[in-house]
C-alpha cells in the first residue's frame, strides 16, 4: 500500500523527565514515528491555549505531522506527565489532571478524516474522561482498521473499559505485563501463545501483538504464531519504545510483509528508540535502515 494514512487519537503532552521536557504521549509518539517511516500521519487531540500547547503544535508541524485536528482549549491546560526512571531506564508516570486532551470534541471533519484513513490508532488512557471517550467511540465506528494499543496506566483503566474497546479492535498490542493482567482477569492459563489465542477467540480481533522488551515480541493472527528474540542494546530509557514498535509493525504490514517480517523490523525500531532519550527522538531513515540491517534476520 502506497502512502497509507494513519490517524492517532488521544493524549498529546510534555513528558517532564529529570533532564528536561520531551514531547510525548503514546498516540503522539506513534504519529511522529509513522510519519518518520514515510506514512501520512495526523493527530486528533487537544492542547491548552498556553505556551506548552503552542510548543507542541510547533514540534509536530516541524516533524511533518498534520495538526489541523488538534483542538485548542481555553479552559484546560496542555497535558504534562512527571516521569521518573529506574536504574534500567524503565519509566514510572504521574499523569497530571486536568488536561486539555481529556476534552476532545467530536467534529464532522474528524469523522470524515477517519473514514478515509487506512487506520485509527488509540489507547485506553484517552478514555479516562467521558468527553474524549465518547468522541473516540464515535470515531472507532468509522475507522476501516482499528488499532488498539492497550497501554494500561494506573489508575486510569477498568476491566469494563477494556471489554468495551477490545471487541472493537482489529489489531491489539499489549506488553507482556498487560497480557498477564488480561489473562488473570479471565482465568486464562498456559503458554504465551495459548493466552494470546484465548483472548483472540474471546474478543474476536484479527491480530494480537505482545512486546516483551529485551525478550523480543510475538504475534498471533490467522497466519499463526510468530516470534522474534530481543535485540541487545544499551538502554537510555524505554519511553516510547512500544510506540516505535507499533509504528514499525504497521509500516511493514501496509507494505505487505509477513507477521515475522513485521515483528523483526518493529522490534529493531523499538530497540533503537530505547537507546535514545524520550519517545520522540530524532532518528533518520538511514539510521533506522543501518540498525535494522545490523540485527539478525528472522
Amino acid at each position: 500500500m502506497k502512502n497509507p494514512i494513519v490517524i492517532c487519537f488521544g493524549e498529546i503532552l510534555w513528558d517532564l523527565l529529570p533532564t528536561g521536557k520531551i514531547a510525548g504521549g503514546a498516540p503522539m509518539n506513534v504519529a511522529y514515528q509513522t510519519n518518520n517511516l514515510g506514512m501520512q500521519s495526523r493527530m486528533i487531540s487537544r492542547v491548552g491555549a498556553d505556551v506548552l500547547g503552542q510548543s507542541l503544535l510547533a514540534f509536530l508541524q516541524e516533524k511533518g505531522v498534520a495538526t489541523d485536528l488538534v483542538q485548542i482549549d481555553s479552559n484546560y491546560p496542555t497535558g504534562v506527565v512527571n516521569v521518573s526512571l529506574d536504574e534500567k531506564g524503565i519509566p514510572s508516570y504521574e499523569i497530571v489532571q486536568p488536561a486539555a486532551w481529556d476534552h476532545i470534541e467530536l467534529t464532522k471533519t474528524m469523522l470524515e478524516t477517519v473514514s478515509n484513513a487506512n487506520a485509527l490508532v488509540f489507547g485506553s488512557l484517552s478514555c479516562r474522561s467521558e468527553g474524549s471517550q465518547k468522541t473516540l467511540l464515535a470515531l472507532i465506528e468509522k475507522a476501516p482498521m482499528r488499532v488498539f494499543d492497550v497501554n494500561l496506566r494506573q489508575p486510569f483503566y477498568t476491566q469494563e473499559l477494556l471489554e468495551t474497546l477490545l471487541p472493537m479492535a482489529n489489531i491489539v498490542k499489549v506488553n507482556d505485563q498487560e497480557l498477564d493482567i488480561l489473562a488473570e482477569w479471565y482465568g486464562i492459563e498456559g503458554s504465551e501463545s495459548a493466552q494470546m489465542d484465548a483472548l483472540q477467540k474471546k474478543f474476536g480481533f484479527d491480530r494480537i501483538i505482545v512486546t516483551k522488551g529485551e525478550h523480543g515480541a510475538a504475534c498471533l493472527s490467522q497466519n499463526g504464531y510468530s516470534s522474534v528474540p530481543g535485540v541487545s542494546v544499551k538502554v537510555q530509557d524505554t519511553i516510547g519504545s512500544g510506540d516505535a514498535f507499533l509504528s514499525g509493525f504497521l509500516s511493514q504490514l501496509f507494505a505487505g510483509a509477513s507477521d515475522q517480517e513485521c515483528l523483526h523490523f518493529a522490534n529493531a525500531l523499538g530497540a533503537l528508540t530505547a537507546t535514545k532519550a524520550g519517545g520522540t527522538p530524532n532518528i533518520s531513515a538511514e539510521e533506522i535502515q543501518a540498525f535494522f540491517a545490523s540485527t539478525s534476520r528472522p
